[in-house]
């Protein structure tokens, strides 16, 4: 994919996508607030994003948000509390959690009745 956009990387729709050149970005430093997830990557940038974008994130506690891994060849995060996992590639391109609400839906109450058992 070339660095900068070219005729070809724009779609003809409403909602146009600009496709972002990754490389091989990898995760060497990260931090997650109450409110946001920052992640720095080897080659200089840094990229944050909202904490909401992450709906299991924002639901874990600062415990299990400190307690993940680098996944793949260091071009994911998994958080094995939450079973989120978020590439950098995402990131870059500013998707959020691709999760249906469905979904979300059942790992909450599954989560609440863990930790409130009848």
């Amino acid at each position: 994919m070339p660095l900068f956009p070219t005729a070809g990387t724009f779609t003809n729709s409403a909602a146009f996508e600009l496709r972002i050149w990754s490389g091989h970005a990898e995760s060497t430093e990260r931090c997650c607030t109450s409110d946001s997830l920052t992640f720095h990557l080897n080659d200089g940038r840094s990229i944050s994003v909202p904490l909401a974008w992450y709906p299991r994130l924002l639901h874990g506690t600062p415990e299990q948000r400190s307690n993940c891994r680098l996944i793949g060849n260091a071009d994911g995060i998994h958080w094995p509390d939450l079973d989120e996992d978020i590439s950098i590639e995402n990131l870059l391109l500013g998707k959020p959690s691709g999760e249906s609400q469905d979904s979300f839906k059942r790992w909450l109450k599954k989560r609440k009745s863990i930790r409130n058992p009848a």
